[in-house]
């Protein structure tokens, strides 16, 4: 079974940083796209960040020149490096990966992490 393993989440204070990791493990053979969501309460869940297997990465407008996502694909891990963070960021942030296991690719999603930017 394929597992995808948030961490780095938490309190920061408006201007701020934080670095969410998502480390994807069990039978992988391949991993495609990779990429970040986030979910406000009471709002749909939204694509803040993805990044190709090539390394193209895109953002939403709303966090450009802010976030930065990157990839070590030795690790299997997507990271998303979140500066100036401001109190809209707030979230539960959620990664996600095409991984091909043993014959086709899926869509994996992790559990979520809770980013709250407050003073």
């Amino acid at each position: 079974q394929v597992q995808l393993v948030e961490s780095g989440g938490g309190l920061v204070q408006p201007g701020g940083s934080l670095r969410l990791s998502c480390a994807a493990s069990g039978s992988i053979r391949s991993i495609n796209n990779m990429g970040w969501h986030r979910q406000a309460p009471g709002k749909q869940r939204e694509l803040v960040a993805h990044i190709t297997s090539d390394n193209t990465a895109a953002y939403a407008d709303s966090v450009k020149g802010r976030f930065t996502i990157s990839r070590d694909n030795a690790r299997n891990t997507v990271y998303l490096q979140m500066n100036s963070l401001k109190p809209e960021d707030t979230a539960v942030y959620y990664c996600n990966a095409w991984i091909l296991d043993y014959s086709a690719y899926a869509k994996y999603w992790g559990q979520g992490t809770q980013v709250t930017v407050s003073s």
